[in-house]
């Protein structure tokens, strides 16, 4: 996101300095300088003007250029303006950018871009995230492999490690209940087993990644 981001609205504000930080990254990567007094609201009135309003801000907004100068002293620090970065409800990051002395201070133009980029940014995180969340909490199956059983046999026994019942299995398959039990029995016999859930335990331990089989309450076919 960086990459394709930060040099685009740098290059469109003119900023002599651009980024996007998102805080978690900035804990784990153990900046806490820059968390205590760059991104600090106590220390720094943007930083708390993001925590509490939650939209853009320049400077100029929130302070006198003298007092600024004293707050950040920097040269190419001049003039800052910043946005939030929104995950439900949360302010995780901030969109940065910064001007010198020498250049014109930001103005409502540019907080009205800022807030459409942050809006992005915002939606495209929380997607990100929520499609993650979901991955982490929903781990893929990964499909039986046997010499052993027909591809028939093993869409069945794909089936039972999900927990489906014989005629639900029989719908999926469009084929007879009795179909479904008479292939789990041969199933069965060719496994040397004598239940699904020990059929898929074994079905189970030839694979990289263990499935998680969500068995019906009934062991037998």
């Amino acid at each position: 996101m960086r990459s394709q981001v930060v040099p685009k609205f740098g290059d469109y504000f003119a900023a002599k300095r651009s980024g996007i930080f998102f805080f978690e990254q900035l804990l784990a990567g153990r900046n806490l300088q820059i968390l205590k007094v760059a991104l600090s609201v106590v220390h720094n009135p943007i930083a708390r003007y993001l925590a509490e309003r939650h939209t853009p801000v320049h400077e100029g907004l929130v302070t006198s250029p003298k007092a600024w100068s004293i707050i950040c002293p920097r040269p190419d620090h001049w003039h800052v303006m910043a946005g939030p970065i929104i995950d439900r409800g949360q302010l995780v990051g901030a969109v940065a950018c910064t001007r010198e002395k020498s250049m014109p201070g930001f103005d409502s133009q540019n907080l009205a871009d800022l807030s459409g980029i942050c809006l992005h940014l915002s939606v495209r995180t929380a997607t990100v995230r929520f499609t993650q969340s979901a991955t982490l909490k929903e781990p893929q199956h990964q499909p039986f492999r046997t010499n052993r059983l027909t591809p028939r046999e093993l869409q069945i026994a794909e089936l039972v490690a999900l927990g489906r019942t014989n005629a639900e299995i029989g719908n999926k398959l469009w084929i007879t209940e009795n179909s479904v039990k008479q292939a789990l029995k041969r199933m069965f016999r060719k496994l040397e087993v004598s239940s699904r859930a020990e059929m898929v335990a074994q079905l189970s331990a030839t694979q990289h990644h263990l499935p998680s089989a969500k068995l019906s309450s009934s062991n037998s076919y």
